[in-house]
């Protein structure tokens, strides 16, 4: 197969959670900042089309891109890394593979041939490794497997990964392997045995991987890295050590110190376009590391023993709060512990409030006495989807008077529907891949925060809502001071409200955090950041 471009291929072993995105996007931003261009795809072994129907407690965040695609949070990782949007063809799971081929088969493509998962799985899975290379837009693309190498699910893709290598050639192929390198406390050594054993299970599927690169708590020594190198069949310089970092942010500069990057270059006969160039990076983690001041902001969610269901939010603090050399300190708060005699407690020491997103009623309440105090005692407020949903119908019981004020979500038989399902969704009787999803147009009023943080009259922002603020009480609601200051330009939704006579409250229907990046932090974060530094200096 005649191809320009290079072909990465990552798989974990030993243990899940290793990192490998973290790894994925760290390898494209240093090849990225020697002027090649990247991109990075995830191919997740589970059986579900997309993660868009899973619970965040099963999966951690379901991320949304401007084409409207929910995928695996990683797909986050890599724009958040590369500053470069990813799209549909950069997520697909098992679910989507077998889902084509048995519709092709259903239209009889095959032409009467018995279906097997090789050849037809496999070939459907390398069709996909390959697509986004046959635009032509890319050097370097790196293949992310997930799970683990001996996973009955992710056989398929390791035998694809394998005959990828045979057409590609072998300077066009590479494959990294991750694995651990547990240490023992009472023999007080770094243990090999697990990496030995993950690499012969790739050795056993036919893949020789062409760099090792070794998650450890301590650094590996030499005779380690030796014996690695000679029980793995891995070159000596290729066996690369990954320790444990403060930050995910570290993980750059950590593996070109190990030079990863040029082990990778070498082997793939790639040379630079432009002299590296890591200084914004550097500018980056040097005011990240560096706050002059610091805040207490909490996350308010149903979803908070699992940080990771908030993943993108959590990330976009850390860039906002870099911009403007301010150490966020982030209080996750479960809504469901949160009642009329406890929200003071709770919330007090709080410098600003997020309302996150999510779905369902569970905790709804304790969302709403969040927003209510919030908005009486003036603490900064930013309302995200759901948060703003919440903001509007708490507005609605207890300034306009209206007591039964709710969402058809939570209440299908509300007579006060302040949030109503949208038109367009009342035929949906599926649930995946059914929402308002990915990138829409918002139009914002030159007198609002909004508008002061944008700094500009026309934005575009992710979605993925089925509710929507319900027109019918737009009116009213104005009358009392909470404003519809961005609106869809075709539709008329309400994408922001806000509260006029209050230092920062803003809700919004879309999802800021999915567009923050290290070199281009979310506008809204910055503002809301900042305005809970001027609460924190008036308390």
């Amino acid at each position: 197969m005649a191809s320009s471009t290079k072909y990465i291929f990552i798989t974990g072993g030993v243990t899940s959670s290793l990192g490998k995105g973290i790894i994925a996007a760290s390898l494209g931003k240093l090849l990225q900042s020697r002027g090649i261009t990247v991109t990075i795809q995830k191919f997740d072994p589970y059986l579900n089309i997309d993660p868009g129907t899973l619970n965040p407690y099963e999966h951690g965040e379901c991320y949304v891109t401007d084409d409207g695609a929910e995928t695996d949070l990683d797909l986050g990782h890599y724009e958040r890394f590369l500053n470069v949007p990813t799209s549909q063809s950069n997520n697909i799971t098992t679910g989507r593979i077998y889902n084509n081929v048995i519709t092709k088969e259903r239209k009889g493509e095959f032409l009467g041939k018995t279906v097997q998962v090789i050849p037809h799985i496999t070939d459907e899975i390398k069709s996909n490794f390959y697509k986004l290379g046959q635009e032509g837009k890319y050097d370097v693309i790196i293949t992310e497997i997930g799970g683990c190498v001996g996973d009955i699910e992710s056989l398929p893709f390791i035998e694809a990964v394998r005959q990828a290598r045979w057409d590609l050639g072998p300077s066009n192929f590479l494959s990294i392997h991750l694995t651990l390198i547990p240490y023992l406390k009472a023999a007080k050594e770094l243990k090999t045995k697990p990496t030995q054993h993950s690499v012969k299970q790739l050795l056993e599927a036919g893949i020789q991987p062409d760099i090792l690169v070794c998650r450890t708590e301590y650094h590996l020594p030499a005779e380690v890295k030796k014996k690695l190198a000679l029980f793995c069949n891995v070159q000596i310089n290729n066996v690369i050590e990954a320790m444990d970092a403060d930050s995910i942010y570290d993980v750059p500069l950590l593996m070109k110190k190990e030079k990863l990057d040029e082990r990778v270059m070498t082997k793939l006969k790639l040379t630079s376009k432009i002299p590296l160039d890591l200084e914004s990076w550097k500018d980056f983690l040097g005011k990240l590391k560096n706050p002059t001041q610091d805040v207490t902001i909490g996350l308010i969610g149903k979803y908070v023993s699992l940080p990771d269901s908030y993943k993108s939010i959590i990330e976009s603090f850390t860039h906002a709060g870099a911009s403007i050399e301010c150490q966020v300190n982030l209080k996750l708060i479960s809504s469901e512990e949160i009642n009329s005699d406890n929200f003071q407690a709770k919330l007090e020491e709080l410098d600003g409030i997020l309302v996150a997103p999510g779905f369902g009623e569970r905790g709804f309440e304790g969302k709403i006495e969040t927003v209510r105090y919030a908005r009486e005692n003036k603490v900064p407020f930013f309302g995200i989807c759901l948060g703003m949903q919440v903001a509007v119908i708490e507005f609605a019981r207890n300034v306009l008077g209206i007591e039964d004020a709710n969402s058809t979500e939570m209440d299908p038989m509300t007579t006060n529907p302040v949030i109503a399902l949208m038109e367009e969704q009342k035929k949906v009787d599926q649930m995946g891949g059914t929402m308002r999803l990915g990138s829409y147009a918002c139009d914002l009023k030159k007198s609002s925060k909004a508008f002061a943080a944008y700094g500009k009259q026309k934005i575009q922002e992710r979605h993925r809502h089925r509710y929507e603020f319900n027109n019918d009480y737009l009116e009213q609601i104005e009358s009392k001071g909470m404003i519809a200051t961005g609106k869809n330009p075709e539709t008329g939704l309400v994408e922001i409200m806000e509260i006029k006579n209050h230092p920062w409250f803003v809700g919004v229907q879309f999802h800021p955090e999915y567009k923050s990046t290290v070199l281009n932090p979310q506008p809204l974060f910055v503002n809301f950041i900042q305005a809970a530094i001027d609460n924190k200096k008036i308390k």
